[in-house]
């Protein structure tokens, strides 16, 4: 008689402890490739990829502003003069900040090793200042953009080559303010 009451409390625990285990539930289907892209369909029925990728980048974000306009332009050495290349970048830039009228931006200008920490300062700040006046020419409020130089102090590309030299040699348009995110 002892027994039956241990042997209920026992089947009692064992019921309990079934019924609050959650069975396993099935796990959603994985989420979408971040990147997708555009197929044609050709006279034989088959498809042929056209290389189209959709940017998975929201409007507005420093993702979109990267993919859509660049977001880095370079100089020859000792110079701030923006060439052809650089200009056509800038003018993208443009017309991205003027789309996203809210978004601030700081640019940065850079310098490759050579040189002293001074000069290379300076040297930064001309160019970071030259991406400024041509985006400010292209519409865009100075008052949305500022500027910093680093000089030789942060390097894109480690190495001591002029192929090293030259991606060092950079102003670089970043989103500060305003972007989605």
């Amino acid at each position: 008689m002892r027994s039956l009451p241990l042997q209920a409390l026992v089947i009692a625990g064992l019921v309990a402890t079934t019924a609050c285990s959650k069975k396993k539930e099935d796990l959603p289907p994985p989420p979408p490739p971040a990147a997708t892209t555009t197929t044609t369909t050709t006279d034989s029925g088959a498809g042929a990829n056209t290389g189209a990728v959709t940017s998975s980048a929201v409007p507005g974000s420093a993702a979109d502003f990267q993919q859509q306009a660049g977001d880095r332009v370079y100089f020859a050495y000792d110079s701030y003069e923006l060439d052809e290349a650089s200009r056509g970048t800038l003018s993208k830039q443009a017309s991205w900040l003027q789309r996203y009228g809210n978004v601030r931006i700081t640019v940065e200008g850079h310098a490759d090793e050579r040189g002293t920490r001074e000069y290379n300062l300076a040297l930064g700040d001309r160019r970071a200042n030259a991406v400024k006046n041509y985006l400010a020419a292209q519409g865009v409020g100075a008052g949305r953009i500022s500027t910093i130089s680093y000089g030789k102090e942060r390097p894109e590309v480690q190495g001591s080559d002029e192929e090293s030299f030259a991606q060092n040699r950079r102003g670089v348009t970043v989103i500060s303010g305003g972007a989605a995110s």
